[in-house]
C-alpha cells in the first residue's frame, strides 16, 4: 500500500538521520603542504624563556674556592650546631634550588635578595657571576629552569603533565610527549592556554595549516597548557540520543508494524 511505504520511508530517514556520521575530518598535520619541493622559512617565532615569579631555578657555581662552590650549588645551606655537643654540625641539602619569590627575587646565601624577574637564564649567570665574582675568583655561573612543564590534556592518548629538560619544546613535540592526538581530536582548533606577567591568554592553532609553524604559540612556554578539542563524532557518540539511539529504533519498528497490520487489515 502506498501509506505503507510512506512509513518504511519515514523510519529509513529517522534512523538515517540517527546513524550519520560526522562530517570527514582532517586527520594529516599540514595538510596544505603538498609537492615535494622543499620548504624553507626562517625561524623567527623561537621566544627565548625569561624567568617569572614562582620558578625555580638550578644555580651552579664552579670557581677556585671550593667553600664558595659547596654554598651556592643546588642551595646547599650550613645550619648552626646544634645542642648535639661537639661534631653535630651537619650539611642540609636542598635540592629544590632556588624559589623566584612573589617580588621575583631569589635569596642566596651570604649574598642575599638578587631580582631575576625578566631575565633570560644566560642573562640571570651573567648577573650573578657578576656579584658572586666579587668574593670568589673566576666564578662560573650555569642557571636553568627546573620547572619548566608543559601540560597536554583532551582527546590525546596520554594526557599528563611534562617536565622539559632542555626547556625547549614546540606543540607537535608536546603532543608526542601525550602519544599524539586520538582518531576524535580536532587538529584545526587546538587551544593554546599560557599565564604570564599575570595575564592569562588564551588562543587557538590549526595544525591543519602550515602557517602554524610561524605563530608565536607553536613554541611552548613553561606552564602552557594545551587542550585537543573532542570533534562532533565523539560528542554524538557520548550524546544521549546516542545512548539511547537503539531504544528509539525498536520503538519505530514496534509503531511501524502494528500501523502496518492495522492498515494491511
Amino acid at each position: 500500500m502506498p501509506f505503507t511505504k510512506y512509513l518504511y520511508a519515514l523510519l529509513c530517514i529517522a534512523i538515517a538521520l540517527f546513524t550519520s556520521c560526522s562530517a570527514g575530518r582532517n586527520l594529516v598535520y599540514f595538510s596544505d603542504l603538498t609537492g615535494t619541493s622543499t620548504d624553507q622559512t626562517p625561524i623567527q617565532n623561537r621566544i627565548e624563556t625569561k624567568i617569572e615569579s614562582g620558578d625555580l631555578l638550578s644555580i651552579i657555581v664552579s670557581s677556585l674556592n671550593a667553600e664558595t662552590n659547596l654554598m651556592f650549588n643546588s642551595g646547599i645551606l650550613l645550619p648552626a650546631a646544634t645542642g648535639g655537643g661537639a661534631g653535630t654540625a651537619a650539611t642540609n641539602r636542598i635540592n629544590e634550588g632556588y624559589l623566584v619569590d612573589s617580588n621575583g627575587e631569589i635569596n642566596l646565601p651570604t649574598i642575599g635578595k638578587i631580582k631575576m624577574t625578566g631575565l633570560t637564564k644566560e642573562e640571570a649567570a651573567d648577573k650573578i657571576t657578576t656579584i658572586v665574582g666579587k668574593s670568589a675568583k673566576s666564578p662560573i655561573v650555569t642557571v636553568r629552569f627546573l620547572n619548566f612543564r608543559v601540560t597536554v590534556i583532551g582527546e590525546v592518548n596520554r594526557p599528563a603533565t611534562f617536565t622539559v629538560p632542555s626547556e625547549k619544546i614546540n606543540v607537535l613535540e608536546a603532543l608526542g610527549l601525550a602519544g599524539d592526538m586520538t582518531g576524535y581530536g580536532r587538529r584545526d582548533d587546538v587551544l593554546i592556554i599560557r599565564e604570564k606577567n599575570n595575564v592569562r591568554t588564551t588562543t587557538r592553532i590549526n595544525l591543519n595549516n602550515k602557517s602554524v609553524l610561524n605563530s608565536p604559540f607553536f613554541y611552548l612556554q613553561q606552564n602552557d597548557i594545551v587542550y585537543v578539542e573532542p570533534d562532533h563524532a565523539k560528542a554524538l557518540q557520548v550524546s544521549t540520543r546516542s545512548v539511547n539511539l537503539p531504544i528509539y529504533l525498536s520503538v519505530a519498528s514496534v509503531l511501524l508494524f502494528f500501523l502496518t497490520t492495522v492498515l494491511y487489515r
